[in-house]
């Protein structure tokens, strides 16, 4: 067996391969499982192989008897899913004035600005993106965009469109009223129409983290609910439900909505509910993160900090529960809030999830093909196998020792293209 070269970048060795491309490599994360001596074939349209077997002779190039590179100190899996991200939003700035002029940015600029964070996301290893809603139609667009499949890679992008409120409450920022339109069947019509790919409902207010707690009453009632689900399904599209609270949580769950988003001050009994009823969580420490790791951003004081420290303590026995439980969880970092920049903010979820004490190949299968499957992507990727699209992560660093490895530069391969290095969180606009 030849060894890995030496002084000549993986990028470099990848470009220089001809279609298809056999690699060996030493260990893989298949998307569900780890492999041991593993081998990759792929050409720029699908992986045409992908197992612990020699390839057989038909999948490779004529003639061929060993790989093209040798890599028995690497690692591949697939490429990351981020499950909650605001795309048309910079979430690294740090000072809420600032951020707060962003807000009034025109459509046009706002998209610009979503547009140049995608090529950064793909050399982060991110591949696609749920975004969770904007009342621009950044996030309409940008998966237009995709869609047209000009030849210029991106991430995957699933949008919804502006998120459904109620006048008056939480999410004017991001949505658009239900009232403007006549009622919530008639909101959910007008998303489709707009080329929605799911339906994204404000349940709840927001924590009112001087109280440490939700001290509004939920915004919908599990009657509206159960009416946009209702109307959802109709149309054929998932719901996802951003909700905090007790009381909020219980309305969530009777109307059987596809994913909880946030999904703070949930017990365990939830869980087991929405496990039964095959509801999906997204937990998004991050940007409560944040807020305890930098309290002088928001000027918090030491009770305000207290509180935040509670709830993420909370927060984080919530997903041993869910892991015990069997709850389908997905990984969303809520990128675009307050302090969670794109891609890093991705990666700080992750390794909050592996603080937490959930389980590095549980945080894996929930960045990818948990992610994929659950939420109904209409494209096969998060796994490598056979007839998947090539979008895949190597890295010579112990991915599956802690996820805390993937923040480290890793060659992406994606379509064809091939990527390495990560991204510079140094630099402005994500």
């Amino acid at each position: 067996m030849k060894a890995e070269s030496s002084g000549t970048p993986l990028e470099t060795q990848l470009r220089n391969c001809s279609a298809p491309v056999w690699i060996q490599l030493g260990q893989a994360f298949d998307g569900e499982n780890v492999n041991k001596d593993f081998h990759l074939v792929y050409s720029e349209r699908e992986i045409l192989y992908a197992g612990e077997q020699t390839p057989p002779a038909e999948l490779v190039k004529s003639g061929q008897q060993d790989a093209d590179l040798l890599l028995p100190n690497h690692t591949v899996m697939p490429g990351l899913i981020e499950a909650h991200a605001h795309l048309f939003l910079a979430g690294a700035e740090r000072d809420p004035s600032v951020r707060a002029e962003t807000l009034k940015l025109d459509a046009e600029i706002l998209l610009a600005q979503a547009e140049a964070r995608l090529p950064r996301l793909l050399r982060a290893g991110i591949i696609a993106v749920r975004d969770a809603g904007d009342k621009d139609g950044v996030g309409l667009a940008l998966q237009a965009r995709y869609r047209s499949n000009r030849g210029v890679p991106m991430p995957y992008v699933d949008s919804p469109g502006p998120a459904i409120h109620h006048k008056g409450r939480y999410g004017k920022f991001m949505g658009e009223d239900m009232e403007a339109l006549g009622g919530m069947e008639a909101a959910v019509a007008d998303r489709v129409q707009r080329g929605a790919y799911r339906i994204k409902l404000l349940a709840t207010g927001i924590i009112n983290f001087e109280k440490g707690a939700v001290t509004t009453q939920p915004q919908m009632s599990a009657e509206e609910l159960v009416a946009a689900a209702t109307a959802a399904k109709g149309y054929g599209k998932q719901t996802m439900v951003h909700c905090s609270g007790h009381s909020g949580a219980d309305n969530c769950i009777a109307a059987k909505v596809d994913t909880i988003e946030h999904g703070f001050f949930m017990d365990r009994d939830q869980l087991a509910q929405m496990r039964d009823r095959n509801m999906a969580w997204v937990p998004t420490f991050a940007p409560v993160q944040f807020q305890l790791d930098a309290p002088e951003c928001i000027g918090w004081s030491s009770q305000v900090c207290a509180n935040l420290r509670r709830i993420i303590d909370a927060h984080s026995r919530l997903l041993q529960a869910a892991a015990e439980l069997g709850v389908c969880v997905i990984a969303g970092s809520d990128a675009g809030s307050h302090g969670v920049p794109h891609a890093h903010g991705f990666f700080d979820e992750l390794e909050q999830m592996e603080r937490a004490g959930y389980p590095t190949l549980s945080i894996l299968q929930s960045a990818t093909s948990r992610s994929v499957e659950r939420l109904g992507f209409d494209q096969a990727m998060g796994r490598l196998k056979k007839g998947y699209l090539p979008r895949f992560i190597l890295s010579d660093r112990p991915l599956l020792d802690s996820v805390r490895h993937l923040r480290s530069g890793a060659t992406v391969v994606f379509d064809g293209h091939i990527f390495s290095g990560g991204d510079d969180a140094g630099q402005p606009g994500m």
